[in-house]
């Protein structure tokens, strides 16, 4: 009676409006309970108790579904029966309600006859219970709907695959014709009402998606003709969509089904005038598109084999894609993506297909159209009505491949001077940019060589309106089909005076579309643009200041693509060029006696960020350099340490300096050998000062570029920025949280492992960086960890800890602990293999230190992740890896103790 008192008082909990504190001390508890072996016996008395409060019994109820589940294994199997009728009594006494309870009980009598062989034939005792008086058939309805469902979907239920397979046949196969007969009487019986009628369609379309209903059965009862006739009916049509929609997927396998294919076609053709009769009722045409779209893709080879008897469908779906509801059009879209892809693979197809998708493409351009009223879509309908146009444009595609792009295109051509043919007063802007999207999306399509439609398009790019709408889907033509202009040079000057055109524009995205179709221009005809580089650096100095950074940002990647297609010594002199503007703001900025405004920080960081796009295009010269770049390194690097001198405690700034610097490390290569130490000191210095992380990636970049060098003032860097960094790093963890540890450090130590290891190990900062590193795994990030397990694989099995084996005998105990945490808690999923190194080294090198802490370290692992048996089994099976020397063995202790304790977390997830 405690139990139940307790119970009722954590249940009780969520009824009220506590903290969150309270409602994770309830749910727990509620957790725990369910897990307890006395919890059979409490939830019996409360699901049968006429006092129990309605939370109450619906968590019993809920509880026993759980432990059938997970827990069948606390039943004594000669108790199995008697908990069957325990649960058989209770839905007898629930059999009105309510229906979260009797759903509850419904799945838990469905787990036990899956768990229980010596039930012989649950279906057939279900029927005689439940089936024969009208008051119950509805609970014996509802079970038999849910049964195949939780059989085929509930993984959970502990049963081999061949156990299964075996009980599965039994218990569904061979019931399959009774459960045919049952409901062909049920849906003919006298009185029977449209709930019954639906419970019976639901218990039908269960069935059928288990797989279990042979069609040719199906198609000889009254079910058949029953499932269309319900389509008439307002209370049964949802239920009639799905069952019909569901019949016809099962017949997928044609040959084989030809007999009652031949029976359905008649039918769903015979519902194409419904499609008029039901116009104004969207969700009822949504209905009929589902039928239709699902016969058409299931029939897709027939229909073309035997078009005389098929092509009504093809017309049915069409109407379905030109309805006005634009939730109903897409349902269409996957059948004429996979018709078009059947009818590439014939050599001829009948013209019908052909004039279908010449309609589709017009029926698409049409749903293109904004709304005439800007102001008729807001907010988040904007947002979605973008979206879908972009998967209107995939359909489109389809088109293309079937009446061939150029066909296409030039559809939508004839659809824009049409229009323009009428005047300015007579045309709207929509109906210009919609085709011009079409012939975006379609762009993907267009062959390169092409010289028929696409110079019609570029030729009527000029003599289109200025509306910002039309002049930003313009642009976006030109960056789609780029790779065209590359092989039709003679476009370029007037694309370049049309994108210059468009930076200009007031309308902010009109101006990002300029700069997108700079981008792909200069990229794609790189090698034409070369004698247009000064233009676009005359176009910089005079319009760049006006543009937002992401368009300014743009304009130079595309000038970037560009010097990257020049000769070496040119392409230094104009990288040099243009990368001098930028660190002219830079090297102002450092000199200014004045305190910097506001402004001038955010130009200098846009400045930067635009020359890190630069040099990230550009990448490396190789390792000789150009004239022009040869003192280049050295006059960069005086002016971003000044310049961090000053400004390094600003985290944008040092974040936009340092990844500059990380491209300048490519570039100059092993040019920029002779500033790395002053880099590395610089970079050592501003992380002490600041914490910032970026300062110590980039001294790791640096490590890892150079680390082979023997330069002895290269290296007393690397060892200072290592003592620095270790020592911040651990400053900070005793005023913040382990979540403040800087992945830099981890990259850091990981290249210091591999290039210096007589640094790493054999400095005094190495027991600090170790015991850093080991907090990094407490983290939840998923790259931290990765990284911090890299480096315990690399410390531990390197020579140099082997020599000195104090850092690991000391805090080996705590490394341990965090492995099992993790694996037990927020480790990713793919991290086991590096924890299964780790742990294979450390039981092979360290075996009675790992056997000595095992016990104490599972100990301390919380049980609702790690029961207490999966514990145990988990040191068993180490111990004996070890006393037997087949320490690969760890490896399976480890899988076995992560699916046990994944397992445990997936139930609790799922909560009370």
């Amino acid at each position: 009676m405690a139990d139940i008192q307790a119970l009722l008082a954590a249940l009780d909990v969520f009824s009220q409006t506590p903290d969150k504190a309270s409602l994770e001390r309830a749910n727990s508890w509620l957790q725990d309970f369910q897990h307890s072996p006395e919890a059979w016996a409490t939830c019996n008395v409360l699901l049968l108790s006429p006092d129990a409060p309605p939370t109450a019994r619906l968590f019993a109820a809920q509880t026993f579904r759980s432990k059938v589940t997970y827990d069948l294994h606390q039943v004594d199997p000669q108790e199995l029966p008697a908990l069957r009728d325990t649960l058989l009594a209770a839905l007898q006494r629930y059999h009105t309600g309510p229906r979260t309870i009797l759903v509850q009980l419904c799945l838990a009598v469905s787990g036990i006859a899956l768990q229980m062989p010596s039930w012989s034939n649950p279906v057939q005792q279900m029927i005689d219970s439940f089936g024969r008086n009208p008051a119950t058939v509805p609970t014996l309805l509802q079970f038999l709907a849910l049964f195949p469902e939780e059989l085929t979907n509930n993984t959970k239920i502990p049963v081999t695959d061949d156990e299964y397979r075996e009980r599965s046949a039994r218990l569904l196969t061979e019931n399959s014709k009774q459960i045919l007969g049952l409901l062909s009487m049920y849906i003919q019986a006298d009185g029977v009402t449209h709930a019954v009628q639906t419970q019976i369609f639901n218990c039908l379309l269960s069935w059928l998606k288990a797989g279990e209903i042979s069609t040719t059965d199906l198609a000889e009862t009254v079910l058949f003709p029953y499932a269309f006739e319900a389509l008439a009916s307002d209370e049964l049509f949802d239920i009639a969509v799905d069952v019909i929609s569901e019949l016809i997927h099962e017949t997928q396998e044609v040959d084989e089904n030809m007999g009652v294919i031949q029976l359905i076609v008649p039918r769903i053709i015979a519902l194409k005038p419904q499609l008029l009769k039901y116009q104004d009722e969207p969700e009822k045409i949504k209905g009929y598109a589902h039928i239709f779209a699902e016969a058409g893709e299931t029939y897709r080879v027939l229909l073309l084999q035997h078009p005389e008897t098929f092509f009504p469908i093809v017309e049915a779906i069409g109407e379905c894609s030109a309805y006005h509801d634009l939730d109903i059009v897409p349902i269409t879209f996957p059948f004429w993506m996979r018709l078009a892809q059947n009818i590439g693979k014939k050599a001829a197809v009948s013209p019908l297909f052909l004039d279908a998708y010449r309609a589709l493409m017009g029926v698409i351009i049409r749903h293109l159209h904004f709304p005439k009223d800007p102001n008729a879509l807001t907010g988040q309908e904007a947002d979605n009505f973008r979206s879908f146009r972009h998967v209107m444009g995939d359909t489109l595609k389809d088109c293309c491949f079937v009446l061939r792009t150029d066909t296409c295109l030039l559809a939508a051509y004839q659809m824009i001077t049409t229009a323009l043919s009428r005047g300015a007063e007579a045309t709207t802007w929509q109906e210009i940019e919609a085709p011009l999207f079409a012939m975006r999306s379609m762009g993907a399509e267009v062959d390169p060589n092409d010289d028929g439609a696409v110079p019609k398009i570029m030729d009527l790019i000029p003599l289109l309106p200025s509306h910002p709408r039309v002049r930003y889907a313009a642009l976006l033509i030109v960056s789609r089909y780029s790779e065209w202009i590359n092989l039709h040079p003679q476009y370029i000057s007037f694309q370049l005076q049309y994108i210059s055109a468009g930076f200009e524009d007031l309308d902010p995205e009109v101006c990002a579309a300029a700069g997108q179709a700079l981008k792909y221009l200069c990229q794609d005809c790189k090698q034409h643009l070369v004698d247009f580089l000064p233009t676009l650096h005359t176009f910089l100095g005079s319009t760049g200041s006006k543009l937002v950074q992401d368009d300014r940002r743009q304009v130079y990647e595309a000038i970037a693509h560009v010097i990257s297609a020049m000769p070496m010594e040119r392409a230094a002199e104009s990288l040099r060029t243009f990368s001098l503007d930028l660190l002219a703001k830079v090297h102002s900025l450092a000199n200014q006696s004045t305190i910097a405004s506001k402004e001038e920080l955010i130009d200098v960081c846009n400045a930067l960020e635009n020359l890190e796009k630069m040099l990230q295009v550009v990448q490396s010269f190789g390792e000789e350099l150009p004239a022009a770049c040869r003192n280049s390194c050295e006059e960069a690097w005086a002016v971003f340490d000044g310049f961090l001198v000053k400004y390094g405690s600003n985290y944008d700034l040092a974040e936009r300096t340092t990844r500059v610097l990380r491209h300048g490390i490519t570039l100059f290569s092993s040019s920029a050998v002779a500033v790395a130490p002053a880099v590395v000191t610089r970079m050592s210095q501003a992380f002490e000062a600041t914490g910032f992380p970026s300062y110590i990636w980039i001294a790791g970049k640096v490590i890892g570029r150079f680390g082979n060098e023997v330069d002895q003032t290269l290296r007393r860097s690397f060892e200072d920025v290592y003592d620095r960094a270790t020592g911040k790093v651990v400053s900070i963890l005793q005023v913040k949280s382990p979540g403040d540890i800087p992945d830099g450090l981890l990259a850091l130590v990981i290249q210091l492992i591999a290039l210096a290891p007589d640094i790493f190990f054999q400095t005094a900062t190495f027991p600090l960086a170790f015991r850093t590193s080991m907090a990094a795994l407490s983290l939840v990030q998923t790259e931290v960890v990765f990284a911090a397990l890299d480096v315990f694989r690399l410390v531990i099995t390197h020579d140099c800890l082997a020599q000195d084996q104090t850092v690991f005998e000391k805090d080996g105990f705590e490394l341990v602990g965090y492995l099992l945490s993790g694996l037990v808690g927020d480790f990713p999923e793919d991290s086991t293999a590096g924890v299964v190194s780790i742990f294979r080294v450390i039981s092979a090198v360290w075996s009675s230190q790992l056997l000595a802490w095992l016990p104490s370290l599972l100990q301390g692992l919380p049980t609702t992740v790690a029961p207490n048996q999966t514990k145990t089994q988990f040191l068993s099976d180490v111990t004996s890896a070890i006393n037997n020397r087949q320490f690969d063995k760890v490896k399976y202790a480890i899988l076995s103790l992560t699916r046990a304790s994944r397992k445990a977390r997936d139930r609790r997830r799922v909560g009370p």
